[in-house]
């Protein structure tokens, strides 16, 4: 039993350090910008690799968990992570640092393997309280990441950041290397099977497809905001990476009601979790409109966005892994791929907008996002369990 608690915190530390991986960028962005005289529209490539590259990573290297043994997979992918990292904080160009960001993003999934390890050597009677460790472990890497961003960028300068992850990152591989034990497959299929069966999933199952709907929409909201919230910032309200970095506080609010919203859906559905997570994120995009003049407006607006994609988020995930019990690694596979791929399309869409139109046109962009889900949920509703 110590055993396995030693190596359910060596999990929690490890996705503590690998999680903030893509997020150091977010309070950097107009530092960045300003190092490399870009504007926001080519500094915005990199957030959007940063997720579309955690797009990639998670359909075509999560799914090899069933197949081979993790160990191996967790290690040659944060050895490569470790490698993007310093070569971001050595970056000559825009070009450089952007294409590293893509690689960073393809290997930051291998925090999926960090939960299904812990949930294999957790205690049964213990197993949903190990997970939920390890989720909050990911959600404080997060939060570090953009106050640790902001902060060394403004004292220091934004590739300490990198080095600082790349420097972690190396002390944890070795502690890994030692400490991480082999896993046997769970699945015999072909990695092309594997990969197709996917595919199946989300033809056969329409809640799966519903959820994951959901999910892209407010991935556009979610990946739009951190995208533009820097040089947002510092255009309208002349603050510099550190203001940018705190930010992060209220935009983790969602990490407090993550487990009251569990425990809501376990008493009410699925259903009003969802509701009540879409109207969240309206209230947050229409008090970000006022953000062009307020500051205070933004720091309310990030809270709700956070709360709201949370609460969704949980419920969701809790529907997802209800409805196919013996695929849940390829069904959490589909529904990272979704909002992954949202971040990556609302960081894109919010960069462009930001860039030729301003701040309102970005709550546009978000606020059409989640009419969109509401309008979903209307007309093809979730099941109520």
């Amino acid at each position: 039993m110590p055993e396995h608690r030693s190596l359910v915190t060596l999990m929690v530390v490890s996705a503590f350090i690998v999680s903030g991986g893509i997020h150091y960028q977010t309070p950097m962005l107009a530092a960045i910008a300003a190092d490399f005289q870009a504007d926001a529209a080519t500094t915005g490539w990199i957030p959007t690799l940063s997720f579309g590259g955690m797009v990639v990573g998670m359909l075509f290297l999560v799914p090899l968990g069933d197949r081979i043994d993790k160990r191996a997979l967790v290690l040659w992918m944060i050895v490569a992570l470790m490698l993007a990292q310093a070569t971001m904080a050595a970056a000559p160009s825009i070009a450089v640092l952007a294409a590293a960001s893509l690689v960073t993003g393809i290997c930051s999934p291998l925090t999926q393997h960090f939960i299904a390890i812990t949930a294999d050597i957790a205690d049964p009677a213990h197993r949903g309280r190990a997970l939920g460790t390890q989720l909050m472990g990911m959600f404080s890497g997060i939060l570090f990441a953009r106050i640790a961003g902001g902060l060394i960028a403004a004292h220091l300068g934004w590739r300490y950041s990198y080095a600082l992850s790349a420097g972690m990152l190396l002390a944890i591989t070795s502690v890994l290397w030692a400490r991480l034990p082999r896993t046997q497959p769970t699945s015999q299929d072909s990695y092309r099977d594997l990969l197709w069966s996917m595919f199946r999933l989300m033809r056969t199952h329409r809640d799966i497809r519903r959820a994951t709907a959901f999910h892209f929409m407010f991935g556009i909201c979610y990946g739009g905001f951190w995208a533009v919230a820097a040089p947002m910032l510092a255009a309208l309200h002349r603050v510099g990476p550190t203001t940018a970095g705190l930010m992060g506080i209220p935009g983790a609010a969602g990490i407090l009601v993550a487990r009251p919203a569990g425990r809501w859906t376990d008493r009410v559905g699925v259903k009003p979790v969802v509701l009540a997570g879409i109207g969240s994120m309206l209230a947050a995009w229409i008090a970000m409109g006022f953000g062009a003049w307020s500051i205070a407006a933004v720091v309310i607006g990030a809270m709700l966005l956070d709360c709201g994609l949370r609460a969704a988020m949980v419920a969701n995930q809790t529907l997802i892994n209800t409805v196919v019990p013996d695929s849940r690694g390829r069904a959490n596979t589909l529904f990272g791929v979704h909002v992954w791929t949202g971040n990556a399309v609302g960081a894109f869409l919010t960069s462009w907008a930001f860039a030729h139109y301003g701040w309102l046109a970005v709550c546009g962009v978000a606020l059409a996002a989640t009419v969109i889900a509401l309008l979903q949920y209307v007309f093809n509703p979730l099941p109520k369990r």
